[in-house]
């Protein structure tokens, strides 16, 4: 069966490429319909600042070979059930899906690697799932408590989804650090109390002179990770929830950080945490993602859609930064 896919050539190098497959008697056809682009991971694959020596995603089944190029990625794709093998019940047919799957056309998955869309749920928003999913996980690593000062820099998809999960805590102060001011305004609009920019720190009015009790790092800049422990409090947690890549990043831990007790986590969407592990399973963590997804307003997060017949356009727009972009959402015929 003939499809499209989308394929990292090289640095800044995308193309479609018409590629087939075959489904076995076990799998489903899935005709995609939309598929959200993760700008983090994928601007670090199209700029060539990945790891080539990294598996894709051990955790994806759809996501084959190592980073290096060509490759195939992506994780966010809703679409609709067009053909299933003899062994499928006959009643996913028509069923529209969500699937952790690289951008392209049409593929084939297990029924059990896929979530069916609620009704309640457009696919636009389904395939914001891995955003909110990252969102929770970042979330239950940070274990955010009541009356709490906490600060999250990086307004972003990622971060303003965390924004939105942190918003529904009894917190003290819920601030946010961004450069840019529209992420800010929507910061405010996720539920943030105090908005800044990286040069006004310093006349933060949320954090005092204990400052912060919970730091999350999620604006993908190695250089924030400096600013991130610079706001910590004694015996505070700074969540990272960034990935760099090949990025190398530099960490004043000075005498400050030793006095404070301050720690340092790293949090990753793919395992979860050795604190959360024994009572919570990646199923549970969906489950939980799915409801905050519909808690909050993703669709305001949308700030393109592209044809996926011209989606090398979409990352040079998200690596140019010639107009503000949130979510890009990749749309197919």
């Amino acid at each position: 069966m003939d499809r499209h896919s989308l394929r990292f050539t090289g640095p800044h190098e995308t193309e479609r490429r018409q590629t087939t497959f075959t489904p076995a008697d076990d799998e489903v056809v899935v005709e995609t319909r939309v598929s959200a682009i993760n700008a983090g991971t994928e601007l670090l694959i199209y700029r060539g600042d990945a790891p080539t020596d990294r598996p894709a995603d051990e955790t994806i089944d759809a996501l084959d070979g190592d980073l290096s190029f060509p490759l195939r990625y992506g994780y966010a794709a809703v679409g609709e059930v067009i053909e299933a093998g003899i062994d499928v019940p006959s009643d996913w047919t028509g069923r529209t899906v969500f699937a952790f799957n690289p951008h392209e056309s049409r593929f084939a998955a297990s029924p059990d690697d896929l979530v069916p869309v609620p009704e309640d749920v457009t696919p636009e928003a389904m395939a914001m799932l891995p955003a909110v999913e990252t969102a929770t996980s970042l979330v239950l690593d940070g274990r955010p408590r009541i009356g709490e000062r906490v600060v999250v820099f990086g307004a972003g998809v990622i971060g303003l989804c965390t924004i939105g999960v942190l918003a529904s805590f009894p917190l003290d102060r819920l601030v946010v650090v961004d450069p840019l001011a529209e992420r800010r305004e929507h910061a405010r609009r996720m539920g943030a109390d105090e908005t800044l920019s990286p040069a006004d720190l310093s006349t933060a009015v949320g954090i005092d002179d204990d400052g912060a009790d919970l730091v999350y790092e999620l604006s993908g800049q190695p250089d924030a990770l400096d600013d991130a422990t610079d706001v910590t409090g004694y015996d505070s947690r700074v969540i990272v929830g960034s990935w760099y890549g090949t990025q190398p990043t530099t960490l004043d831990l000075g005498t400050d950080f030793h006095r404070n007790h301050v720690t340092i986590e790293s949090s990753q969407v793919s395992t979860l945490s050795p604190a959360t592990r024994g009572r919570w399973t990646k199923a549970r963590r969906l489950d939980t993602a799915l409801d905050r997804l519909r808690a909050l307003d993703v669709a305001s997060l949308v700030s393109h859609r592209i044809p996926f017949a011209d989606a090398p356009s979409a990352y040079r727009l998200l690596d140019d930064h010639t107009e503000p972009t949130l979510q890009v959402l990749l749309t197919y015929p």
